[in-house]
């Protein structure tokens, strides 16, 4: 039997083939320092916890919520773009609240792509960008990640050469998973072309809040008359270390927003009303909470590019995100991330996420994510130590997974 058509249209899952060996190797009591998926290990902070807890006793929250978010969660979702980046939003209908950043994107693409349309992606990328349009029955057209002046030559080759014309570009800065971070006057540019050429732009803040340099990285709202055109997507899930509470918001332009909104009408009731109170409480709590997880994430990134450059991997310092972004050391580099990834869990016990699953131009890197603590990263970096010492193994003729490390 021949697969559905979108089925088909997906190619297999990269990240599951390292997932499988990660979840045998376990199974068989191996002990695994998984950096490979960013899921926050930090604990959210009490206060929200303890609303959600507050909110929940009452049985009037247990009945359906609304699909675009409640009042008071999309007020002080307006109230930050205000405090954060002096963006003002009317939180009737310039902000939508998603079930995470990645529904919102989904549903978004599915709210503004016909089948056959084109929409102009960074590779590599978080698989969303991507794989959300071409769900939706859109296509893509890819771009160099790096935000600067080869990314606009891009996209203006692509509206001259590209049949039929796109309807959107893509922006995830900072970056998953490179950690790029874009300017400001590099987010002007893309505004000026976008109103030149009718393309809308769709703009992935996740990390806006996950930094290491003095200056925080800006939204593109920010440049005067990006809402005409622009819809940007952000998160609770890394900034509060709210990842499985999956609560996220879409800001931005009216008219999109209401196409999103209209999708999702049909889809779901929004995200359980106590989430959606807790997370009201999130945003309007105390900043320390936001400096004391961006801390730690920084603390740990040090920690990894110390002890992993002491291992013998040199890996170039993140901006932003909670994510390294590293090349495969060189006496592996001809195995391909994937392989790489699979040698690396069976000879170190370290999971990391090949970098191929971001796009083919992630090829020879792979994403390490600072999501166990400091002694874990230690282990982590004496495991590869060990690994590096020995002799560069293809993947023909190393042992079968599973064998005892020595």
């Amino acid at each position: 039997m021949q697969d559905f058509h979108r089925i088909k249209r997906l190619p297999p899952y990269v990240f599951e083939q390292v997932n499988r060996l990660k979840a045998a190797a376990r199974a068989r009591g191996e002990d695994i320092i998984d950096l490979g998926m960013g899921n926050p290990d930090l604990p959210t902070p009490p206060h929200i916890v303890e609303k959600l807890v507050e909110t929940v006793g009452r049985p009037r929250t247990h009945r359906y919520s609304t699909s675009k978010g409640i009042p008071g969660l999309r007020r002080a979702q307006a109230a930050y773009y205000q405090r954060r980046f002096g963006v003002s939003l009317d939180p009737d209908t310039e902000v939508v609240a998603t079930l995470g950043s990645k529904e919102g994107f989904a549903n978004m693409a599915q709210a503004i792509t016909a089948p056959g349309d084109l929409v102009l992606v960074p590779n590599p990328t978080y698989p969303i960008h991507q794989f959300g349009v071409i769900i939706s029955g859109g296509s893509i057209r890819q771009l160099p990640a790096v935000p600067d002046e080869n990314f606009i030559r891009a996209m203006e080759r692509a509206v001259v050469h590209s049949v039929p014309k796109p309807i959107a570009v893509v922006l995830n800065y900072p970056s998953n998973p490179t950690g790029f971070v874009a300017t400001l006057d590099f987010y002007r540019d893309v505004v000026a072309f976008a109103k030149k050429h009718e393309l809308f732009v769709l703009s992935d803040l996740a990390y806006a809040e996950i930094y290491f340099d003095e200056t925080p990285p800006p939204s593109v709202l920010e440049v005067p008359g990006a809402k005409d055109v622009t819809v940007e997507f952000t998160s609770l899930s890394k900034t509060y270390s709210m990842p499985g509470w999956r609560m996220g918001f879409a800001v931005g332009n009216e008219r999109l927003l209401a196409a999103l909104a209209r999708v999702k009408s049909y889809l779901d009731y929004g995200a359980f009303t106590p989430v959606q109170v807790a997370a009201s409480a999130a945003l309007n709590g105390p900043d320390e909470v936001v400096a004391e997880i961006r801390e730690t994430y920084r603390q740990r990134r040090d920690v990894m590019l110390d002890a992993f450059g002491r291992a013998g991997w040199q890996v170039p310092p993140p901006a932003a995100t909670m994510f390294a972004w590293a090349p495969i050391p060189p006496a592996y580099a001809h195995l391909g991330s994937l392989e790489f990834s699979k040698l690396l869990l069976e000879k170190a016990g370290v999971a990391v996420a090949p970098g191929v699953g971001f796009g083919e131009d992630g090829e020879g890197f792979v994403r390490i994510a600072f999501v166990e603590n400091e002694q874990r990263i230690r282990q982590a970096a004496r495991n590869i130590r060990r690994f590096l010492a020995s002799e560069p193994e293809s993947m023909h003729n190393v042992v079968a997974f599973g064998t005892t490390r020595g």
